[in-house]
């Protein structure tokens, strides 16, 4: 049966009225542009902590450097071509995994392997950096309190603390409410600071001359490897370009587009330019620039403006971290956990609540260990630099494979390109000893966590289909019928063409069939959404007995029941009160010939036992559902 895995409209897939892409390109500066947005902060700041002096010439290279780290890594290399590579509308590290394997024949075996690898490790990556944006933003905007009174500063940790945990608390209710708010906060936030550089640039015009890349060459060959202190801080500034290409699906390439150039690409530059003409006439306001570029009544103003801002940043973060995790779920990276949809139409709106404790354990931890946004710049970075050397690797792919350029362009192109990214990674490698272990920590954890559970369930698979007759073969031996009883039976399996040992166990213990007998196949695609005219194939097999492949994409949350319904159009009759769900229920031992490293094996039984129940990933009615047990050793 040919499919046509096109999915449902996307917001990139629109030609939208001038209207609508207002609203969208509001709604991404509230979503996309938080991390990003919120770095003038910290960013400059932290630039002269390491033995760079504030001087005109040093102030005139480091802004030259971050004009330029700016409009080559986020404008040329994300806005202009990684955002070319979408996957049926999404973005992210797993859609250009997903492009690149696309774009291979099924010989190349060990480029294949090469590019999941890269994704792992750039999911993990984005795990090491989602822990540590939310406590550097918010400690950075709440330090503003410094400026107003010095006597303030020992509250700057235990009113972090309040505003991130009861961030974390309120993720359960949903964003629909507060996400109407994010976008017109976010605008005030890119206008302001805007208008704020403007201001300091007026009194200092000659500032503009950091555009000339001759000062950024200056610098760094008058700063000699000790630039790499510096580089280590000016990241800072395009961290949160990677979010650019990741929410891509959620507004479309052209809002996001018209956002970065249009406000908050020139809001950005202003704000750092004229941080550097305050710099240059005050050297002494280094330590907390951006709070000095207002007059000091206006300070707690700009603090409560700033927290807000790093707030919606916090929330950007976190949700990307949900529905990353959904995807790596449905994809098959991580164990099963209970995923609840928080709004009746908004797919990309969910809660998990084991996500969202881990990382407010995780964010909580930092913010009182390291006490300041200082002490945390130095854990910051390494992950995100990491995660944009892993895009532009795949990238590179995609341009080879998919859009069919030449091997030689592409690699000039994005190794150009690259660059940038190498020498921010080499620079924040040397703060290992001052934190960036941290996220080095995060993402090795995750990914043997995902090197662990992927390996695990291939094992387990391969059990399960060693012992597994062909179910067409096991209809043709069986001569004679087993008693037949009224309704349904639905057996969930992972391999439609082959019989469940969940059907086995329940025929060989209660000696009965139902009258119709569902073998029933979730598979994920490597879509984003699969049209519902696509949903279900179903096969007619004799004797009562069919086939289901229910097809959703990895940011769908398979249903069962609703996969049941949509079988009725093809002839089967389902009421729910007349189904029995039959899953089976996996216990791992230990083999006296193990498969798996002995950490590995412990650790993938202790993940399988923490999975969520079948019933409840899938939406199955618990009252309805047998779990028939099988030991299997690995």
């Amino acid at each position: 049966m040919a499919l046509d895995n096109t999915p449902q409209p996307l917001a990139t897939s629109r030609d939208p009225h001038a209207g609508a892409v207002a609203g969208l390109v509001v709604g991404a500066l509230g979503v996309v542009f938080g991390d990003i947005g919120t770095s003038p902060l910290y960013a400059l700041r932290e630039s002269f902590r390491h033995g760079l002096d504030p001087t005109p010439e040093h102030v005139l290279g480091v802004l030259s450097v971050t004009f330029w780290a700016i409009t080559l890594t986020v404008t040329v290399k994300y806005v202009t071509l990684i955002m070319r590579a979408d996957n049926r509308g999404e973005g992210g590290v797993l859609a250009l995994a997903t492009l690149a394997t696309r774009g291979l024949n099924g010989t190349n075996r060990r480029v294949r392997r090469g590019i999941t690898v890269l994704a792992v490790i750039g999911l993990a990556l984005f795990y090491g950096d989602a822990m540590i944006t939310p406590a550097i933003s918010v400690m950075g905007a709440v330090e503003g309190l410094s400026t107003v009174a010095p006597g303030l500063t020992p509250l700057v940790v235990p009113l972090s603390l309040v505003i991130l945990i009861g961030l974390f608390l309120l993720q359960a209710r949903g964003t629909a409410d507060v996400g109407r708010m994010f976008g017109p906060v976010m605008l005030v936030w890119f206008i302001v600071l805007g208008a704020l550089g403007a201001w300091q640039i007026a009194k200092h015009p000659a500032v503009l001359e950091a555009v000339n890349p001759i000062y950024a060459v200056r610098v760094i060959a008058d700063q000699g490897l000790g630039i790499f202190w510096a580089f280590g801080s000016i990241v800072l500034a395009v961290t949160g370009a990677e979010a650019l290409y990741a929410d891509m699906g959620h507004f479309g390439r052209r809002p996001i587009r018209l956002a970065w150039l249009g406000l908050v690409m020139p809001g950005l530059l202003l704000n750092y330019f004229g941080q550097g003409a305050m710099i240059i006439a005050n050297p002494g306001s280094v330590h907390q620039v951006f709070f000095e570029l207002v007059p000091q009544d206006f300070v707690i103003a700009l603090v409560i403006l700033s927290t807000l801002a790093t707030i919606i940043a916090s929330q950007a973060v976190i949700t990307g971290v949900f529905s990353l995790t959904r995807q790596a779920i449905q994809l098959g990276y991580l164990p099963r956990m209970e995923i609840l949809h928080t709004s009746e139409t908004a797919i990309g709106q969910i809660y998990i609540p084991r996500v969202n404790w881990l990382l407010m354990g995780g964010v909580v931890a930092l913010v009182v260990g390291f006490g300041s946004s200082g002490a945390l710049a130095g854990a910051y970075g390494l992950a995100v630099t990491g995660a944009m050397l892993v895009d532009a690797t795949l990238a590179s792919a995609v341009a080879i494979l998919v859009w069919r350029w030449r091997w030689q362009t592409a690699i000039l192109v994005f190794g150009l390109l690259a660059i940038p990214d190498l020498a921010f990674f080499i620079a924040n490698a040397l703060k290992i000893p001052d934190g960036g272990w941290l996220p080095l920590l995060v993402a090795g954890l995750v990914y043997y966590t995902i090197t662990t559970w992927r390996r695990g369930r291939r094992i387990v698979a391969q059990e399960l289909s060693e012992g597994a007759l062909p179910l067409r073969q096991f209809l043709e031996r069986m001569e004679r019928v087993p008693d037949r009883v009224a309704g349904t039976a639905v057996f969930l399996t992972a391999d439609a063409s082959r019989t469940p040992s969940a059907f086995l166990h329940n025929l060989k213990h209660n000696k009965v069939l139902h009258e119709r007998i569902i073998i029933l196949q979730v598979e994920t695609m490597e879509v984003p959404l699969v049209a519902e005219t696509n949903r279900v194939e179903v096969e007619r097999l004799g004797k009562g007995f069919y086939t289901v492949i229910a097809r959703y994409g990895f940011t769908e949350q398979p249903d069962i029941p609703d996969v049941l319904r949509a079988c009725r159009q093809h002839g089967i009759a389902y009421d729910e009160m007349e189904t029995s769900f039959f899953l089976g229920r996996e216990t791992l031992v230990a083999g006296q010939h193990p498969k798996i490293s002995r950490w590995r094996r412990e650790w993938f039984i202790s993940l399988s036992h923490s999975a969520s129940a079948t019933k409840t990933f899938f939406r199955i009615p618990p009252n309805r559902a047998i779990e028939l047990g099988n030991q299997i050793q690995i």
